[in-house]
Order: structure tokens, then C-alpha cells, then sequence
């Protein structure tokens, strides 16, 4: 049994079966609705039924209200069709000229950027191309079936590699060994690109935009500055950082040499736990940002990081500072339940 989607306010149409999710045929069929963690967590993917009937699955109460049910909001990853439907998305493109693609990556550099966190460099083989949007992640394949999701950090006009940032998970399946016994020219093999996670209208005068990132959800926003220096980008950029301790910000220097060299582009680093000497902002870096843009009317808000970030920024940017909630983009850093 497969049902008729359409998606508004775009008119983008696609077939589902009854056993997969909303957000699993729009993918296998080149529609990219918004989404993050795929998990039913980040809240990405969070959409309203308009007409038809869905099993909408489990969700966590916090990530989807009684009121929002009610209002007939779903989750795409988490939802399958029991009709045809009517669905409303702030967001759908069709991704046709990028093909998900599964290949293998040898391990060219490995550099210990903070106590807990390496960024490792992968070479993709010559004769492969391998095409993708800033802020788009990919998924390492690991043994038993396993499969880790990380941001791409480097700009897709940097070819033939793949930068990504990852930080230890206390008895990480597969992060302690990475750590501790993985070594150059290993081969690891990953799948995508995947997520909706990306600059909007790249290389054109748009709205003025906030960055913010909490931890390792740097490494997609230093993707997107770097693509957006690449193509000429004009758009106001100002970059937040929220990490607990000085030491924890480890690519600070590089954010603030682009802050120093373009004029468009600004960036505040922001310590929740910070030492003594310590002279900047602090507290939590979404709280920073909305005491210093009242008013997002006009603007377009990027956040990636953990997922009570982006939910406290996006409650607090569309209910203080009249940010429109269609332009609000996120992507929520989950772990992998244990075990798996």
C-alpha cells in the first residue's frame, strides 16, 4: 500500500509505503524535508498534517507539546501514512544533483584540537566525486552494523576530502577507539550526504544571518563560513560559540581571523563555566545572542549543537525576539543509545 504526499506550500509530491516514515520516502525519492537527528529528538523535522491521516509514533512530550499535537503537528522521521496526504513544511528542496553515495575514506590526518575532541581529515579516492552543501554530515559505517552521524566541517569547494570534528563519548563504541588505537591510512567507509542543514540562497544578498554553535556543532557552521567566503556570500554573519571553558573553543583563532579580516562577518565566544581570567561573555550563548539582537525580524537564525540549545534558542528567538519561525534552522547533536 503507498499513499499520495503532497507537501505544502511548494506542491512537491512523493508516494510513501505504510511501513516507512514520511521523512524515509521523501529521502529515497530525492525530496529533501527538513531534518537533523532522524531520531525524533532535534525537532527538525516537525511539519503539520493539513489533510489525511498519520500513525504519528513515539515522541518525547518535550520535543512535541500536547497543544502541538492537537495542531496537528508531527515529525516527519517519526510519522507514516495511513492516507493520502495534505502536509505543510517550512522548508522542501529536491535534491537530485546530489546523489547519497557510500564509499571508503582513508585516515590522511589526525589532529587532538582539544582534551576530547580530534578533527580527522578523510581522503576520498581520486576517481570518486562526492558532492554536498555546507552543513550537510555524513554517516561513518562501522562494524555490526553500527553507523555514527558527523558534520562535514570543510566548504564543498574544498574537494577530495573530508574534515570532520569529533568529540570522546565515555565509553564510546566507536570514539574510544578512535582515540586510543586508530591510526593513519586506516579505511573507514561512510554514506552521504545527508540532512537539511544548510545556508539558504548561497552567493545571493540575503537576510543578515546568527550562527550559533554550542561544542562540536562548530564544525558545520566553519563549513558554512568557509563555502560563503568561497562564492562571495554578502550577507552579515555573526558567529556564537558556546562552550563550557576557554580550552573547549578550539578553533577560536580561526574564527576570530575571518571576524578580523572580513567586515561583514562578526563572532562572539561565549563560556558557560569559565575561569577567573576570563574576560568575555558567558552564561548560555543562545541567551547571549538574543541580549544582543532584540529584534530577528529581519534575520535568519543557523544553530547547531546539543539539543536543549536549539530548543531553548528557538523558544527564545521566536517568543522574545520576533524572529519568524520559518527562519529558525537547526541541526540537534544526538548520542547513539548505549549498545548500539
Amino acid at each position: 500500500m503507498t499513499y499520495q504526499i503532497t507537501i505544502q506550500p511548494n506542491g512537491a509530491t512523493y508516494r510513501a509505503r505504510a511501513d516507512e516514515t514520511l521523512l524515509e520516502a521523501a529521502l529515497r525519492q530525492n525530496i529533501l524535508l527538513p531534518h537533523g537527528c532522524k531520531q525524533g529528538v532535534c525537532a527538525a523535522c516537525k511539519g503539520t498534517i493539513r489533510e489525511g491521516k498519520v500513525d504519528p509514533g513515539v515522541v518525547p512530550p518535550h520535543v512535541l507539546s500536547e497543544a502541538e499535537r492537537a495542531d496537528g503537528k508531527i515529525l516527519f522521521c517519526r510519522a507514516k501514512a495511513l492516507s493520502d496526504l495534505v502536509l505543510e513544511s517550512k522548508q522542501v528542496f529536491r535534491s537530485d544533483a546530489q546523489i547519497v553515495k557510500t564509499l571508503p575514506a582513508r585516515i590522511e590526518e589526525i589532529t587532538r584540537a582539544a582534551e576530547d575532541v580530534l578533527i580527522l581529515r578523510l581522503m576520498i579516492p581520486a576517481n570518486e566525486t562526492f558532492t554536498f552543501r555546507a552543513g550537510q554530515y555524513i554517516d561513518l559505517l562501522l562494524p555490526e552494523n553500527r553507523r555514527r552521524s558527523y558534520s562535514i566541517a570543510n566548504a564543498p569547494e574544498k574537494t577530495g576530502f573530508l574534515e570532520l570534528h569529533i568529540r570522546r563519548v565515555a565509553g564510546g563504541f566507536f570514539t574510544t577507539r578512535l582515540f586510543e588505537t586508530i591510526t593513519l591510512k586506516e579505511i573507514l567507509r561512510f554514506e552521504g550526504p545527508h540532512g537539511g542543514f544548510f545556508l539558504r540562497d548561497m552567493g545571493k544578498a540575503n537576510s543578515p544571518a546568527l550562527l550559533i554553535a554550542s561544542g562540536t556543532g562548530f564544525a558545520p557552521i566553519k563549513a558554512m563560513v568557509e563555502s560563503a567566503l568561497e562564492q562571495g556570500d554578502p550577507r552579515p554573519l555573526h558567529i556564537y560559540w558556546g562552550c563550557r571553558r576557554k580550552e573547549d573553543i578550539y578553533l577560536s583563532a580561526l574564527a576570530e581571523a575571518w571576524a578580523e579580516k572580513y567586515a561583514h562577518l562578526r563572532y562572539t565566544p561565549v563560556l558557560s563555566e569559565p575561569d577567573a581570567d576570563w574576560s568575555g561573555r558567558t552564561g548560555y550563548v543562545h541567551l547571549a545572542a538574543a541580549a544582543d539582537y532584540p529584534d530577528l525580524s529581519a534575520h535568519e537564525v543557523y544553530a547547531c549543537g546539543n539539543p536543549q540549545m536549539i530548543e531553548a534558542a528557538q523558544q527564545t528567538f521566536t517568543a522574545q525576539c520576533k524572529l519568524r519561525e520559518e527562519a529558525f534552522y537547526s541541526d540537534a547533536f544526538t548520542f547513539a543509545p548505549q549498545g548500539r
